[in-house]
């Protein structure tokens, strides 16, 4: 079983469906429960879905929780989902349960997942518990929060999988207290659908910029930006194709579609998406976990640009190891003008070296095989070795 929850884009809840698939491959009666909104497209093969009562942020400080209807969440609200979230452990009663970022993140969430990880100590045949958490998580500055996590993890949880290459980035750069877990922390490799290998950024063959901000409403101004950039750039010759997260509001999505020159294709985000970047010359795009992936193992010149409002940290130090390697050219969030962004694609467009991406990919795979011995050799809270 596993519980995910996403509040502003949609890239925790797609990194768990193919966690979920992987899981079903590998023979395991997966079930995988949302609570954020739906995005539509095609359900986890073979896996069973339960969708909590939704809920969503409208922007980085996510607070507060809103309901559908867009309204801050009541008690009554937070009771509806806890009873469904435990009624489903209980019908389930799985011998491993995986929590996607708890608990280090979704700390708003504790209403539910407090209960849930109380019924399971309490369980006669306590099941295995395990943290399912990106390459880089969100920085804290407060220490008594960091005590809290760790506080947390030490309770209730068997391992921590982190969902990267330790050669990109290794738990304690973003989490200070990763070497008091006590508990085993494997790194999986990057969960990414399965594709071709990577390749080399190759300008024979690709006709076009596409220009993507993830799912979510917070990717705007660079979707704007990127439409304007395009009389300035050098490459605005090329077709460009600009899409538009599924959590966009259409009159917004209207007002892109209506800022765009002839022949400027602006739709909302399509599911092959990672085919699309086949065709590209330059992606533009936020520096997202998923978003970065389908980017680099696509061989489309990167420009990134990390959303790293109200405090956010995450996307910023990935832009940055992007950078660092000569994988990406990074704009910082504070400068996205046209002309900033225009000057990005030039050089990436014209750029002669770049890095090669050689990290593991096998993540989803990986974890399956992981969580599967766990369920056979009880592995569990002490052995405290990263692997």
């Amino acid at each position: 079983m596993i519980h995910v929850q996403h509040l502003l884009g949609i890239g925790h809840l797609m990194r768990a469906r193919l966690v979920a698939e992987a899981l079903a491959d590998a023979g395991f009666d997966t079930h995988l429960v949302s609570g954020g909104r739906p995005i539509g497209g095609r359900l986890p093969r073979g896996v069973r879905t339960v969708q909590l009562p939704p809920i969503h942020v409208s922007d980085g400080t996510l607070k507060p929780l809103r309901d559908e209807e867009g309204l801050p969440i009541d008690d009554a609200y937070r009771q509806k989902r806890r009873d469904l979230l435990l009624d489903t452990y209980e019908a389930v009663a799985p011998d491993v349960v995986l929590f996607e970022t708890f608990p280090f993140g979704r700390r708003a969430l504790r209403f539910e997942l407090v209960p849930l990880l109380e019924r399971i100590e309490s369980a006669r045949r306590r099941p295995r518990v395990a943290a399912s958490v990106r390459d880089i998580l969100q920085q804290r500055d407060n220490v008594e929060r960091e005590r809290e996590m760790l506080a947390s993890a030490r309770r209730w949880f068997d391992a921590v999988l982190v969902h990267g290459d330790r050669r990109f980035s290794r738990l304690e750069e973003t989490f200070s207290l990763a070497s008091e877990l006590g508990m085993p922390v494997h790194y999986t490799g990057f969960v990414v659908p399965r594709a071709a290998s990577p390749s080399l950024p190759d300008a024979g063959g690709r006709s076009e910029v596409v220009v993507s901000a993830g799912g979510g409403t917070v990717g705007i101004d660079l979707l704007t930006a990127a439409l304007a950039a395009q009389k300035r750039s050098r490459f605005g010759h090329l077709r460009w194709r600009v899409l538009v997260g599924p959590n966009v509001p259409n009159d917004d999505f209207q007002r892109l579609v209506g800022a765009a020159d002839p022949g400027t294709i602006v739709e909302r985000a399509r599911e092959d998406f990672a085919a699309l970047l086949g065709r590209a010359l330059i992606s533009v795009s936020q520096a997202g976990y998923n978003t970065v992936l389908d980017v680099v193992r696509s061989g489309a010149r990167p420009v990134v640009v990390p959303f790293a409002e109200d405090g956010e940290t995450e996307q910023r130090m990935r832009a940055n190891r992007l950078r660092d390697l000569e994988l990406a050219v990074v704009v910082d969030d504070c400068m996205v003008s046209p002309a900033a962004l225009a000057t990005a694609i030039d050089a990436a467009g014209s750029r002669a070296k770049w890095g090669r991406w050689d990290f593991d990919c096998d993540g989803a795979a990986r974890t399956a095989a992981l969580v599967t011995a766990m369920t056979k050799t009880g592995a569990g809270r002490r052995a405290g070795q990263a692997t």
